[in-house]
C-alpha cells in the first residue's frame, strides 16, 4: 500500500516584515529543489504529499500556512496579493529563487495570484477550485452553492460569518460526504485520516477566522489576471471529481498562456496523493 502522506521533517516560523508570523513544514533534503506547497481548505502546514516521491525526486516541499490557519498570524483583511507578497518576503529569506508551487483544492487561487505576480517560477494547480462566481458557471452551480457565491461576490463579510461557523468536524464530514469512493480509499486509509484530522485541528487553532477569509475569497471575484501569467502552468483534475471546478478546469486552462491540463481517471479530488510522483516530476520538469 502506497505512504500518502508522512510527519514533516522540520517544522518552524518566518517573521514578516511587519512583525506577523508565517508557519510552515517541509519534507524532503535540505538541498533539494524548493516547491512552495498552497494548501487545500482548511487544513494547517503538517499535511504533506508525495512521502516517497519527495526523497526520490529530490524535492524540499515546504507547506505554508496561509494567515490565520495553523500557526500563521491572521491579516483580517488581506488579499490574495497579499499572500503573494508574503511568499515573495519567505523565498526570499530563504534564499529559495523563483521556486516552482502546487496549489491544491482551495489553496489554487492563492497560488495563481502567486503565478499572477511572477514570484514562483512553475506552478502545478491540483483539483483546483475554479472560479465559481465566473458568469459562465451561473447555471451549473447547485442552487445552495450558487446562493453562497452570491453572498461572497455582493456581501463578502457577510459570507465570512457564514464560514465562521465551519468546525473541523464539519469540514471532515463535508468532505467525506461528498466523496466518490475512490476518494474514500484514500482519505479513510488510517494514516491519512488521522493527519487530516490533525492538520484541520491545527488550521482551526486560531478559530475559524482564517478559514472564512481563505473561503469568501475564493468563492467571490477573484481578481486575478490569469491572462498575465507567464510561468508554465499544469491544472490535475481527476476525473471523478465533482466538487471542484464544474468543467474540470478546461475553463481556466483557456484563460492561463501556455496551461496544460491532465484529467487523471480513476480518481477525484484525491489526485494529489495518489498521483504525487507524476505531478511532482512534471512541475520539475516544467520549472527547469
Amino acid at each position: 500500500m502506497s505512504t500518502y502522506v508522512t510527519a514533516p521533517v522540520r517544522t518552524g516560523e518566518e517573521r514578516l516584515p511587519d512583525g506577523r508570523v508565517l508557519g510552515w513544514a517541509e519534507w524532503g533534503p535540505m538541498d533539494g529543489a524548493p516547491v512552495l506547497f498552497s494548501p487545500g481548505a482548511a487544513t494547517g502546514r503538517g499535511l504533506g504529499f508525495g512521502a516517497e516521491a519527495v526523497d526520490d525526486l529530490g524535492v524540499r516541499l515546504i507547506s505554508l500556512d496561509r494567515p490565520g490557519l495553523g500557526v500563521s498570524t491572521p491579516a483580517p483583511r488581506r488579499t490574495f496579493a497579499d499572500f503573494a507578497e508574503d511568499v515573495r518576503v519567505f523565498a526570499g529569506r530563504g534564499d529559495l529563487g523563483l521556486p516552482a508551487m502546487v496549489g491544491n483544492s482551495q489553496g489554487a487561487p492563492f497560488a495563481l495570484a502567486c503565478a499572477e505576480a511572477g514570484v514562483i517560477g512553475a506552478l502545478a494547480v491540483v483539483s483546483g477550485a475554479d472560479e465559481v462566481a465566473d458568469p459562465r458557471f451561473a447555471d451549473a452551480l447547485p442552487e445552495e452553492l450558487r446562493r453562497l457565491v452570491d453572498v461572497a461576490v455582493t456581501d463578502p463579510e457577510a459570507a465570512e460569518r457564514i464560514f465562521a461557523g465551519f468546525t473541523p468536524q464539519a469540514m471532515w464530514d463535508m468532505v467525506m460526504g461528498g466523496s466518490p469512493a475512490c476518494d474514500l480509499a484514500v482519505y479513510e486509509e488510517a494514516g491519512f485520516a488521522a493527519a487530516y484530522r490533525r492538520a484541520l485541528e491545527d488550521a482551526f487553532a486560531q478559530g475559524p477566522g482564517g478559514y472564512a477569509r481563505d473561503t469568501a475569497l475564493a468563492m467571490g471575484r477573484w481578481g486575478i489576471d490569469l491572462s498575465s501569467i507567464r510561468v508554465p502552468v499544469d491544472l490535475w483534475y481527476g476525473r471523478e471529481d465533482v466538487g471542484h471546478s464544474p468543467d474540470l478546469g478546461a475553463g481556466l486552462a483557456h484563460r492561463i498562456p501556455g496551461a496544460v491540463r491532465h484529467v487523471v481517471p480513476g480518481i477525484g479530488g484525491a489526485v494529489l496523493w495518489t498521483d504525487s510522483g507524476e505531478i511532482l516530476r512534471t512541475l520539475l520538469e516544467r520549472a527547469g
